[in-house]
């Protein structure tokens, strides 16, 4: 009866370590490999993380015209079931493209944010550009489910690119 306790307990967590499907891409002249989620669509653009041995990039694509960031942007995360909101400044340089970057530093560890997305499923984000007009992205619950899977599967793999 414990073993079937045991195993009923680790079947759900075999099943997810078992879903990451990541696309893994070595360098032919640096040999330095890469991971990356491929695009996921998302309501209003899309978003990959990619993870290298110096950092993990969280990487917005937002559809529209004049969508301008640059350091000074801001991004508003909300999470689901909670009040609480977090903000996370772009790390990328300036653009008028839409694009929106969350970069971590990768170590031994995973960053507090990612452990967050891969933990608890975010309801939407707030992008705020130059112009001060915010952009709103609001995730379904299947893409909630897919970005807490796919975090946690950069969350455990990223580390070992550091070796």
């Amino acid at each position: 009866m414990k073993y079937l306790i045991f195993c009923l307990f680790f079947v759900p967590a075999l099943a997810v370590a078992q879903d990451c499907k990541l696309i893994r891409q070595t360098d032919p002249y640096t040999k330095l490999t890469t991971l990356s989620t491929g695009f996921i669509p998302l309501q209003g653009g899309s978003l990959t993380i990619d993870a290298s041995k110096p950092e993990i990039d969280f990487l917005f694509s937002l559809n529209g015209v004049n969508k301008c960031f640059s350091d000074g942007s801001m991004a508003a995360i909300f999470f689901a079931g909670t009040k609480m909101k977090l903000t996370q400044r772009n790390g990328g340089s300036m653009n008028c493209e839409g694009l929106f970057h969350f970069i971590f530093r990768n170590s031994a560890t995973a960053p507090v944010l990612l452990r967050r997305f891969a933990t608890q499923k975010v309801e939407k984000f707030i992008f705020t550009g130059n112009d001060k007009a915010e952009t709103i992205v609001t995730l379904t619950t299947e893409q909630q489910e897919m970005l807490m899977q796919l975090s946690a599967c950069i969350a455990r793999e990223a580390p070992a690119l550091l070796q």
